[in-house]
This record gives C-alpha cells, sequence and structure tokens, in this order.
C-alpha cells in the first residue's frame, strides 16, 4: 500500500484526478426511520461496500486468500455487521459484552453478553450469542490498571496487553513470564484477571532514515502520509506522532517543501497533525496498488475480525484483518494505549501511513508493530477519530461534505457535521432523538435520519 502518493495530492496534478425480543429490550427494527428517498438503503450502500474499489478487491484476494466473489461477499457482511452491532449494543446496554467477526466471508457475527436474558435478542439480530462472565466496563477497568503502572514501570520484557473480547479477558504479552507475575503484581491485580501469553516478539516504531515515495521530516527522518484532513480552510494531513514534534518541516515524496507539524502527542497516543502550504491539495486518495487508488468515504470504525487494508511507503498497499481495538504496546520510546491490532505487515518508513476498511472507511495510521512483509507480522494503528477530535479535524471524504457546523452555532445534544460521535452517544434531529450505532465522524451527507446503518431513532 505504497502509503497513498501523499494523500495530499500536488495541486498541478489535481486535473489527471478529475477531472430484539424480550421485554425490556426494544426491537431493532422499533422506531426506526425510513430513509427518505433517494437516501441508502443498507449498511453496505452507506458505507460504499457494495461498490468497492478495485485495489480492495485485489488486496484482499492476494492476502486473505479469497476469490473475487468471496471478496465482495466479505466487504458486504462486514458493513451489515457493524450496524446489527450497533442495534445490539444499544439493546442490550449494560450485558453487552463486545462483537466480532469470524469466518472466510465474516458470515459470522458475535455477540457476547453477561446475561442469558439477552440471547433471544442477539438471535434475532442473526447473530450468535456467547454467554461471558466479565463486563466490558470491568475488563477495561482492568487494562487501566495495567496503564497506570506502566508509567512507572519498566516495560522492555511486557511489550503488550489489551482487552481480548472474544476471549472475554485481559491479554498480556510478555518476553519473560517472571516479568510479566511481577507487571501484574504490581498493578495490584490477582492472578486470574489477567492472560498471560509468553513470546519473543517486541513491538517497534516503524520509522527510519531512507528515501522513497512518502514525506520527509527536517530532511531526516521518513514517514507515509495518513489521511487528508482540512482545518477551518487550512489543509493538511495526519500522521504518527513519533514522526514528529510541533514546528518539525517536512518535505513531500518529490522533494518539494510541504508543511508543519501543528500538534503531535507520542508517548500516549501516537498521532499528528501537519499544515501544508498553498502548492498542496489535500484529496480523499489513498494509493493503493498499481499506482491505483481508493477514496476514503468516512470513518466509521470496523468490528474485531474484519478485513482492513494499510498503504505505506516502504512496503506498499496489504491487507489482513482487526485482532483487538484499545490495545497498550510499550516501546522503547514510551507507551501508547488505544491502539489497534492487525495481522497487516508492515515496515520501517511505513509509519503514519492509513488503513482503510471496506470500501474507504478510514481506520487509522500505522504506529509500529513486529516482522515484516517477506516472513508476516503484526501492525498496530492509531485510531482516526481519537485524532479529529483531538485536533478540531475535518476528514477529507469523497462525498461533497457541508461544513463542519460552527462551534456554538449548535446545542449540545444537536447533530452537528464535524463532530466524532461515539457508539451510543444520543443526539437530536429535527426534532427527533437518535442513538449511534457506530463510531465515525458525522458528514453532511450523513443525517440520522438518511443512515439507518448509523443511527437508530429512539
Amino acid at each position: 500500500m505504497a502509503h497513498r502518493h501523499t494523500v495530499i495530492r500536488h495541486r498541478a496534478a489535481l486535473t489527471v484526478l478529475g477531472a430484539l425480543v424480550l421485554a425490556g429490550l426494544p426491537s431493532a427494527a422499533a422506531g426506526e426511520p425510513k430513509p427518505s428517498a433517494g437516501s441508502p438503503s443498507s449498511a453496505a450502500q452507506t458505507l460504499g461496500a457494495d461498490k468497492p474499489a478495485q485495489g480492495v478487491l485485489l488486496a484482499l484476494e492476494r492476502d486473505l486468500g479469497l476469490t473475487p466473489s468471496q471478496a465482495r461477499t466479505r466487504l458486504v457482511n462486514e458493513a451489515e455487521a457493524g450496524t446489527r452491532a450497533g442495534r445490539l449494543r444499544n439493546a442490550l446496554g449494560e450485558r453487552f459484552a463486545g462483537a466480532w467477526l469470524r469466518g472466510t466471508v465474516s458470515a459470522e457475527l458475535t455477540v457476547a453478553t453477561t446475561s442469558a436474558d439477552g440471547v433471544a435478542a442477539i438471535e434475532a439480530e442473526g447473530a450468535k450469542a456467547v454467554v461471558v462472565r466479565n463486563t466490558l466496563p470491568g475488563l477495561r477497568a482492568v487494562k487501566a490498571q495495567l496503564d497506570k503502572t506502566a508509567i512507572r514501570a519498566d516495560t522492555r520484557d511486557t511489550p503488550l496487553w489489551y482487552v481480548d473480547v472474544p476471549g472475554n479477558r485481559v491479554v498480556l504479552e510478555a518476553t519473560d513470564r517472571s516479568a510479566a507475575d511481577a507487571f501484574v503484581r504490581a498493578a495490584g491485580l490477582r492472578p486470574e484477571q489477567v492472560g498471560i501469553r509468553v513470546t519473543t516478539n517486541r513491538p517497534r516504531l516503524f520509522e527510519n532514515l531512507t528515501g522513497g515515495d512518502a514525506f520527509y521530516i527536517d530532511g531526516l527522518a521518513r514517514c507515509s502520509v495518513g489521511f487528508s484532513v482540512t482545518k477551518g480552510q487550512q489543509q493538511g494531513f495526519v500522521t504518527a506522532g513519533h514522526c514528529g514534534r510541533p514546528g518539525a518541516r517536512t518535505t513531500g515524496y518529490n522533494g518539494a517543501a510541504q508543511g508543519t507539524f501543528q500538534a503531535s502527542t507520542f508517548p500516549g497516543k501516537d498521532m499528528a497533525h501537519v499544515a501544508v502550504n498553498a502548492n498542496w491539495t489535500a484529496t480523499a486518495d489513498v494509493k493503493a496498488a498499481g499506482g491505483s487508488k481508493v477514496q476514503v468515504n468516512g470513518s466509521v470504525e470496523a468490528l474485531v475480525g474484519a478485513s482492513v487494508c494499510r498503504s505505506g511507503s516502504t512496503t506498499g498497499w496489504h491487507c489482513g484483518t482487526i485482532q483487538q481495538h484499545d490495545t497498550s504496546v510499550s516501546y522503547a520510546e514510551g507507551t501508547v494505549d488505544g491502539l489497534t491490532q492487525t495481522t497487516v505487515c508492515a515496515e520501517p518508513g511505513d509509519s503514519g501511513g492509513p488503513y482503510v476498511a471496506g470500501s474507504g472507511q478510514a481506520q487509522g495510521v500505522t504506529s509500529g508493530g513486529t516482522g515484516n512483509c517477506t516472513s508476516g507480522g503484526t501492525t498496530f494503528y492509531q485510531p482516526v477519530n481519537p485524532i479529529l477530535s483531538a485536533f478540531g479535524l475535518t476528514l477529507k471524504t469523497a462525498s461533497t461534505q457541508a461544513a463542519p457546523t460552527p462551534q456554538g452555532t449548535a446545542s449540545a445534544d444537536a447533530w452537528a457535521t464535524g463532530r466524532v460521535y461515539d457508539a451510543g452517544a444520543t443526539v437530536t434531529h429535527a426534532g427527533v432523538r437518535y442513538q449511534c450505532l457506530q463510531p465515525h465522524q458525522a458528514q453532511g451527507v450523513w443525517s440520522p435520519e438518511a443512515t439507518p446503518a448509523l443511527w437508530q431513532r429512539v
């Protein structure tokens, strides 16, 4: 996924681009508003999964061993499953314990609940129900204790920990068992609260000092552009925080002056925003295989088990699957939390490059990982929605998009373009209340009444 030939394309090149069932559990369809005339009628249509880019299909076929038909079917299944999981999350409330996909074409959606009372509701949505012991808030609280302890502890031999949703547990990966046990004790946790996996893998940041089709920081380090964004009238892009500090200057893949880092966070998070000069124009393009492009259509977060593809300036375009969200990684340079772990490979120089799910849903930017694209590896990305929210940025998408609602012009609970909404958030639009089904940044073409894939009337 040769990182999108800078998600920001040089202005001179623009001409070529051209031009639930039980009492107390509301039915998933109950109160669902009918889409207005001409609006998308399914999640696959809303997210563009019914018309995937050829570059996405070819990479899924290559990296996941799919036939063309299986690749298309998988993308549609993943889009529809996200909406079903969102409805169940809202319906089950505290009993919801996570959702994930399995199968060659992601045909099996599994939803976990902490109460057998939720099984009928899950099965009514065509999903497989699993009753588990631990709640998601409880697991996240255990992980939070490890996060807090990592600030003052030596984590060289305990480089990775995360909430394993399918396993309904917190997992700590360590290169030494005794170091793992000591880390758990230091966090004030009992041995049974954390599963320990001994491994030789040590995640590292994907950056180096070689040249390539990317962008350069102060004429030295090389990283990959993530996604194009705007902040008011200022154009720019997001990338990894470890690529540069505020004030660092960048040059593009062609050696021309490009921009300046406006904000950067690392460690803790791995996110940065670069503003570009007037010679560069933000587009919705991500560079795929063979010079083709994939266009970004939004930032709807994909489920665990869903396919995802990455673009980077060292290794190009590669695909894999999402293993888990909310992962903490202890690099030699510091600990980063809130990352997503994938089976996609990457190498030094790919840092900051974009991850795309479905047919153009922005997921995040490359942080680091293990292995390489010859023998295979694991990568972690910084989710994009927290970057947009933290820095007040608007994602550049292929659709015609209304300008973000100016701060202070709408009530706190009114739906507004440019805002990042988490699953479960409630808004008011045209006098009607809606609840968010999937995390995303709101766009003008995605108003609640027109997108039942993203919003449920309450």
